[in-house]
Order: C-alpha cells, then sequence, then structure tokens
C-alpha cells in the first residue's frame, strides 16, 4: 500500500506519519511538505521524518502529479492551518486550502486513487446555539480559515471522482504532544502557560465550548479514512471526529490543567466580551461508523503527557507567545528575513519535488 501525505511535517504529520508505520509496516509512505516548520521540533529524539520511505519538498499550488503514481490514498493535511494566519494571509488560505486541495483531488482521480481524505474542521460551524452540532446542521464559518475547508467540503462533492473515494474529516480542536508542537491551540497553550508561569488567565469569560481531540486520535481517525470502503459512509462523506465527552467550555480546560500542574492559578476576565466561536459537536455519526477507531485518549491524559513532554525540554519560556512554537509567529519571522514571500513563497524557489 502506498500513501502521500501532503503537510506532513507540521503538528499532526509526525504523530500520523508513526502511527502509520506502527500499524502498517511494510506501506510506502511519501511526505510532501513546503518546510515552512520543519525547524520546530520539540524534543523529538530523531527527525519524524525517517519513518517515511521518500519526503518531497514543494509547495502544495505547485503539486507534482507523478508522485501520485501508484498511490492508493492521498490524505490532505496541508493548509494555512489556523485563525490568525487565515486572517493575514486570507487570499493565501483560498488558494493553499482550497484550491490547491480541490486540484490535488483532481489530479488523484486522473492516477486512479482509492481514498482521498481530506482534514476539515469543525470550527465550520462557527457560533452555535448550546445544542450538539451534527453534520446536517446549518454552518456559521466566522473565519477565512473555516470559510477554506467548507469550500473544499462543497468541491469535493461536487467533483467527478470516478471510483475515488472522498472523506472529510471535521476534526475538533487538536491538543497533545507532538514532535513539532504547537502552542497555538487552546489546551497546549493553557498547559505551557501553567509551566512556565504558574498561571493560567483566560481572555474570555471563559464560557465558549470547544470539542477537542488528541492528534493520537486524529492520527486514528485519519487511519480509518484512508481504507474507508463506499458501503460504510458512501461515495463522500462528511464526519465531526472527536467524541462527546471531549465538548468542554474553555473555563473547565483551565481548571482541569491546574489540577495536572499543581500550584496553577486560574484567573478569568468575567467583564470580557463573549467570544463568537463557541460550538458543542454531535460525533455519533463518526461512533457508529468507525467502532474501532473512536477517540481513547482522555483529556487528563492529553494534559500529562504535554507537561511530561514540555517538561523533558525544560521548557520554562514566559514568552513563548512570541516563540517558533506559534506558527504565525514562525511565518513573520520568515518573511522578515527575506527568505519568504507574502505569498508565502520561498523567495530562493524552492525545487519542487525535491526528495530528502
Amino acid at each position: 500500500m502506498r500513501i502521500l501525505i501532503t503537510g506532513n511535517m507540521g503538528y499532526v504529520g509526525p504523530v500520523l506519519v508513526r502511527h502509520l508505520r506502527a500499524t502498517y509496516p511494510d506501506a510506502y509512505l511519501i511526505g510532501f511538505d513546503a518546510s515552512y516548520f520543519a525547524h520546530c521540533l520539540t524534543g523529538a529524539m530523531r527527525l519524524p521524518e525517517t519513518v517515511l520511505n521518500e519526503q518531497r519538498f514543494g509547495d502544495i499550488r505547485d503539486f507534482p502529479a507523478y508522485l501520485l503514481e501508484d498511490v492508493d490514498a492521498v490524505v490532505n493535511l496541508a493548509a494555512v492551518s489556523n485563525d490568525p494566519m487565515g486572517n493575514k494571509f486570507e487570499a493565501v488560505t483560498e488558494d493553499v486550502n482550497y484550491r490547491a486541495g480541490i486540484r490535488l483531488a483532481g489530479l488523484a482521480v486522473q492516477h486512479g486513487v482509492k481514498n482521498f481524505v481530506f482534514a476539515s474542521s469543525c470550527s465550520v460551524y462557527g457560533s452555535a446555539s448550546n445544542a450538539p452540532r451534527c453534520e446536517e446542521d446549518e454552518l456559521n464559518p466566522l473565519t477565512a480559515y473555516a470559510r477554506s475547508k467548507i469550500a473544499t467540503e462543497n468541491a469535493l462533492a461536487a467533483l467527478d471522482r470516478g471510483s475515488m473515494i472522498v472523506t472529510c474529516l471535521r476534526f475538533a480542536t487538536a491538543c497533545g504532544m507532538s514532535d513539532r508542537l504547537r502552542l497555538d491551540l487552546v489546551l497546549n497553550d493553557f498547559v505551557a502557560c501553567a509551566l512556565a508561569s504558574g498561571e493560567i488567565t483566560v481572555l474570555s469569560d471563559g464560557m465558549p465550548w470547544r470539542p477537542l481531540i488528541d492528534v493520537k486520535d486524529m492520527a486514528r481517525a485519519i487511519d480509518w479514512a484512508t481504507h474507508r470502503s463506499r458501503d460504510n459512509g458512501g461515495d463522500v462523506l462528511v464526519v465531526n471526529v472527536g467524541a462527546d465527552e471531549w465538548n468542554y467550555q474553555v473555563k473547565d480546560l483551565a481548571e482541569a490543567v491546574a489540577v495536572v500542574v499543581p500550584g496553577t492559578k486560574v484567573s478569568i476576565n468575567l467583564a470580557a466580551p463573549p467570544d463568537k466561536r463557541s460550538y458543542r459537536v454531535d460525533f455519533s455519526r463518526y461512533r457508529t461508523l468507525a467502532p474501532g477507531h473512536i477517540p481513547q485518549v482522555t483529556l487528563n491524559q492529553a494534559i500529562t503527557e504535554l507537561r511530561d513532554g514540555l517538561g523533558r525540554m525544560g521548557f520554562a519560556d514566559r514568552d513563548f507567545r512570541n516563540s517558533q512554537h506559534i506558527r504565525l509567529k514562525v511565518l513573520d519571522r520568515h518573511i522578515a528575513s527575506g527568505w519568504l514571500l507574502r505569498t508565502l513563497r520561498w523567495a530562493n524557489g524552492i525545487q519542487h519535488g525535491a526528495a530528502l
């Protein structure tokens, strides 16, 4: 089996490739990434990409079709991957997350790829009522990032797919330890605050709802989608991925971190205006279709692994929000150095398809 993973050198990719290699030791795994964040390693004892058969470098907007030869499954993780980056680079977000993703899917059809997996997001629900959102509910995207995910889902549904099976995984908010850890995610940020300063300051009133999922459980869901058959969800499936018990209010996440990191003070800005990004999610469809791949990591386990992983790194950076653990800061520094253009293309013209 040959699996191509785009955007594999980010936060989720290292966990995914390790999972796939352990699960399918004889699989041929290919990575493709622009390498913006390749240097942002966090406690890794080896380069995560060494478990791949090939690592290719290039811009997803110029994806070389020949890499799809004999590929059985494509996992598209490549994206401008959060709201702050999407807001600052809105046109690029549309080009990378939507247009390039649909071009990749079209090329996959032409090359006979059996399964195409798209990493979507529960952020498409935006501001919602207290009732948990299911896949047929109205969408209310509040950001360029969320809008790009909806546009891609819709275009994949309308694509002339031939026999290719498409799975759009609407992931809950990611969390957990990775060899390229992000600290611009709510739970990860709280753990970093607790370790660095002994205090978590919740900038909102703490009431917004967030569904979360550990990166290891994201990898297990992607694994399922690379093998999904059409009699298990249809030719095109859009599915929320997470667990009902992982719907939390932000204030509860802060308190859970304080329990695992004793001595942590939690302060909540009760006078803050309401955060419109609030939604709970119904994960019953995923539970029914993928009973062998439902999330296994608990909130306590995710926090503990983050605490221990950061602890092994000797993490104590009170100014971590200006560090390489914040993806927007990395892009800004690449641009300020002259290495990266504001179109998020490398100024030196990276050789597309170059191999490691």
